[in-house]
């Protein structure tokens, strides 16, 4: 087996913006070893990544030219075949250089030409595309196959309700606030602003506010809540690892940053992110969510990429005003339902194909009812078939519009992907239903899943939905599920009335 090395980035949204690229590596290497070099204090962005088969730590001990020595030393021993060289810095293409590793493959930037085996020309025009696309680029020009993918940092069910019971004493809805930024004050929000505006959020949805942010960050936090004696603010600035804080953006109804590593966190994992830009530019490093929205003024001078200003302009024309608007456009307010298709609602014949092999369960038409009670109804479903060349992916759209179409359904989402490919969007990680709660404003605490398997409902387990198992095959008990029921008039009943 090969043995791969990516040296990843030194910043945590930087290295959010990488998965896409790590992904791609991934398809291209299946049958290697992929290990990624990265500071430990980036690391956790990475544990649950499917993605990589290591994590190889940079430490302080690697630093000067004795460290580096010493972990050239550490990486030859590892035997390593190639090297992909995310990280633009000298420092990377030198360390692999004295590794002895064969291939070493990264831009031709920094004066690192002599040490790249495989060097991709760079010039300054690069750096005006998205992050995430400079790093798929460097993929594509090495020959790679490299599409885009939304970034996904997958969290797992165990560290999901954990962070759940650590938010269990506040009231829904609850928006993050991330008032800081490592890089400098020019990306900072005004401090009073947002004492303002978590009033107005209280006052107005009876929700509370969670707080994050460095130990360097408590001055900030401290001033924004000073005067505050509320129960419903709970500060976790300085509280945090980097690896705690990352399930617990992931429990939050909306994050409220500047342009910041939980800015990337946020969108990674599915919370829909209100981004306020100033110094920098959105159309490099902006948020790529279901549904985002970044508040940025037409400045003259922005943007200028400076640490600090005097006048702060760009932030200052930024209103509190603005940013209630545009949260109040993201508040999770609607309830769902939501279905597994084969199986749930109609026969499951394995891998559905045909017209002569669909049929409906009894109940499909009476789910009107539950949206004549405010339910929107909204399929989701796993379709490996069609990566597998199995299903066509046309019938498969086919068949979900009959249920849009004849039984009013809102929607129907489905997941086209192989399991190999680990993507966000297959049960049971919820990429469709943070679809689904983007664009519709759904609450999914206040939504039920049903399905038949286990992975619909580790799925309601996964967006604190609840869970509704439906007897239909082998599952007939399930400690994740919340009610078992026998057929879909079962499933109107138990919403409607209880029983």
């Amino acid at each position: 087996m090969d043995r791969i090395l990516v040296r990843g980035v030194n910043w945590i949204g930087d290295a959010v913006m990488t998965i896409p690229a790590l992904r791609a590596l991934r398809r291209y290497h299946r049958d290697s070893e992929l290990s990624l070099l990265v500071k430990d204090w980036v690391a956790p962005v990475f544990y649950e990544n499917p993605y990589i088969d290591r994590i190889l730590r940079y430490m302080d001990s690697h630093r000067g030219i004795i460290g580096k020595l010493r972990l050239a030393k550490e990486l030859r021993r590892e035997n390593f075949m190639i090297a992909y060289l995310l990280q633009n810095a000298f420092d990377a293409a030198f360390i692999t250089y004295l590794a002895g590793i064969p291939e070493r493959a990264g831009y031709n930037r920094d004066l690192r030409g002599f040490f790249l085996t495989r060097p991709v020309p760079y010039n300054r025009e690069d750096r005006k595309m998205h992050h995430v696309d400079y790093y798929l680029e460097l993929l594509k020009r090495l020959g790679i196959d490299a599409p885009y993918t939304r970034p996904w940092i997958r969290i797992t069910l165990p560290r999901r309700l954990d962070a759940r019971s650590s938010l269990s004493s506040l009231r829904r809805p609850v928006l993050g606030l991330n008032p800081g930024a490592t890089y400098g004050s020019a990306k900072r929000w005004i401090p009073k602003r947002f004492t303002m505006v978590i009033r107005e959020f209280m006052d107005e949805t009876g929700g509370s506010v969670v707080i994050f942010g460095s130990t360097n960050e408590s001055p900030i936090s401290e001033k924004i809540i000073s005067g505050f004696e509320d129960y419903r603010i709970l500060n976790l600035t300085g509280r945090t690892s980097l690896d705690s804080l990352i399930p617990l953006i992931g429990e939050c109804d909306l994050l409220l940053s500047n342009d910041s590593g939980p800015m990337h966190i946020g969108y990674a994992v599915g919370t829909p992110v209100v981004a306020l830009f100033g110094s920098t530019d959105p159309a490099l490093t902006g948020p790529l969510g279901y549904r985002d929205i970044v508040l940025k003024k037409d400045i003259h001078c922005s943007p200028c990429f400076k640490k600090s200003c005097e006048s702060m302009l760009c932030m200052d024309e930024i209103t509190v005003d603005d940013v209630m608007d545009a949260i109040r456009r993201l508040i999770p307010r609607r309830k769902a339902v939501f279905f597994d298709r084969d199986g749930t609602l109609n026969r499951d014949p394995g891998y559905l194909r045909d017209y002569s092999e669909f049929e409906l369960y009894p109940g499909v038409e009476r789910l009107r009812y539950l949206k004549e009670a405010g339910y929107m109804l909204i399929g989701v479903t796993n379709q490996s078939g069609i990566s597998r060349g199995i299903v066509d992916e046309g019938f498969v759209k086919e068949i979900n519009n009959i249920y849009i179409e004849k039984y009013g359904f809102d929607d129907f989402y489905y997941c086209p992907h192989h399991p190999d490919e680990m993507c966000e969007c297959r049960k049971p990680e919820p990429g469709m239903l943070y679809r689904a709660r983007a664009i519709y404003n759904i609450d999914l605490r206040n939504s039920f899943v049903v399905g038949d398997r286990e992975s619909d409902l580790i799925l309601a387990r996964m967006v604190g939905a609840r869970a509704i198992l439906l007897r239909r095959g082998k599952l007939t008990e399930h400690d994740d599920a919340d009610y078992v029921v026998n057929n879909l008039d079962d499933v109107v009943r138990l919403i409607l009335y209880g029983s």
